[in-house]
């Protein structure tokens, strides 16, 4: 009883600071108001940040928390629906840094082994659809409140003096300037043209000043990685359930080796341009990067060999031939972790059995929804 009641009190401590450090972080980045500065002398915190500041931070904490919380009770009364035992959710704080999102989201933990195919795709695609539902209204609510065009001046005063025309004169490629570009995907393209008011519709760089359209636009961002079909992602869940062991396995596969291949031709470091004294050490470093996250593929290590040696030469090949195809490099820790922790097959299950004809369609929706959210680039900073 001791250990529950103590580790009920880990839960609560780590949701508190989750929120304390998501809305110092939504205060930033949606308004430009940091708790800490840098200066020459040293890092300190900044006086002028205050109580009203941290207030107008909840505008992103509170929607953001929220999606991620429906997200995690979604697989958690799925699995006391079907006796699994679990844990309540364990968010994970980050600290409120720079260019900090505040948090690395929120898991729970089974305690118990999921006995069947169908148990085990009910809970692994609860969570996502609960969390899209509340992020769609999320969404739906900030674009169809958008403030007036002139709401940027009240963040970035200083782009007044060129009037709504700022963007021909503030996003000018320069060594100084500091130019967030927040990626889009086909649900977020949606709800700018059908919803939102053309005119109020916030230029790509100032997205994240809007806070709802941010919260939901990084919800949407959080579910289609859970949806990935790889492992024991929520994906990966569904996946096994649609189609079984022996083909998740090799789909599962493709697709990882897939996102790899996309993620290093972000990685502008191992590219033909650059010089060879750089290259000399890049290269083998990241030889040594892939075949990490291949490990996870569980193959022989002469076929994990091969497959680091044949991703790099052609991403290197297409570096050379097409240096205008881009990928997000952004991608490349997230599949080192799913490579080295999590793993890209999925376990079998004790019982094997077929999904009804309403599982599946469900598992066809969230496919669907996957293909919606996902982001190519999400946040670029140069």
């Amino acid at each position: 009883m001791r250990s529950e009641q103590k580790r009920i009190l880990i839960q609560i401590l780590l949701f508190i600071t989750t929120f304390f450090t998501t809305t110092l972080a939504g205060a930033e980045w949606c308004f430009g108001k940091s708790w800490i500065i840098y200066a020459e002398a040293g890092i300190y915190i900044n006086p002028d940040f205050t109580l009203a500041d941290f207030i107008d931070g909840m505008q992103f904490s509170v929607p953001f928390l929220l999606i991620l919380t429906v997200h995690e009770f979604g697989h958690y009364f799925t699995a006391l629906y079907h006796n699994v035992k679990s844990s309540l959710p364990y968010y994970i704080p980050f600290p409120p840094l720079p260019l900090s999102l505040g948090t690395m989201g929120a898991v729970i933990r089974l305690r118990s082994k999921v006995p069947s195919t169908l148990k085990n795709f009910d809970i692994g695609i609860a969570g996502p659809l609960a969390g899209f539902i509340i992020a769609l209204g999320v969404l739906y609510y900030g674009f169809a409140t958008l403030p007036p065009a002139e709401h940027i001046f009240t963040i970035h005063p200083e782009y007044k003096q060129y009037g709504l025309e700022y963007a021909d004169h503030v996003y000018v490629p320069n060594d100084s300037a500091l130019s967030v570009t927040m990626g889009k995907n086909l649900l977020f393209v949606f709800f700018e043209n059908v919803v939102a008011d053309p005119e109020r519709v916030p230029n790509v760089h100032e997205m994240m000043h809007f806070p709802f359209l941010f919260a939901g636009f990084l919800a949407l961002v959080f579910t289609s990685l859970n949806l990935l079909p790889i492992g024991q992602l929520d994906g990966g869940h569904v996946l096994y359930g649609l189609v079984g062991f022996k083909k998740h396995r090799i789909i599962a596969s493709g697709f990882f080796v897939a996102f790899i291949f996309y993620a290093g031709l972000g990685l502008e470091y191992i590219s033909p341009s650059q010089p060879s004294s750089l290259l000399v050490w890049t290269i083998p470093a990241y030889a040594i990067f892939l075949y990490l996250c291949f490990t996870g593929l569980r193959l022989p290590v002469k076929d994990t060999i091969m497959y680091t040696s044949v991703v790099f030469a052609v991403q290197y090949l297409m570096l050379f031939l097409f240096p205008e195809v881009i990928g997000y490099s952004g991608w490349l820790l997230f599949g080192l972790l799913i490579g080295r922790v999590l793993g890209i097959p999925h376990p079998p299950t004790e019982i094997e059995e077929p999904l009804d004809q309403k599982r599946q369609l469900l598992g066809w929706i969230a496919l669907v929804i996957f293909i919606l959210c996902f982001t190519p680039s999400p946040i670029t900073i140069p």
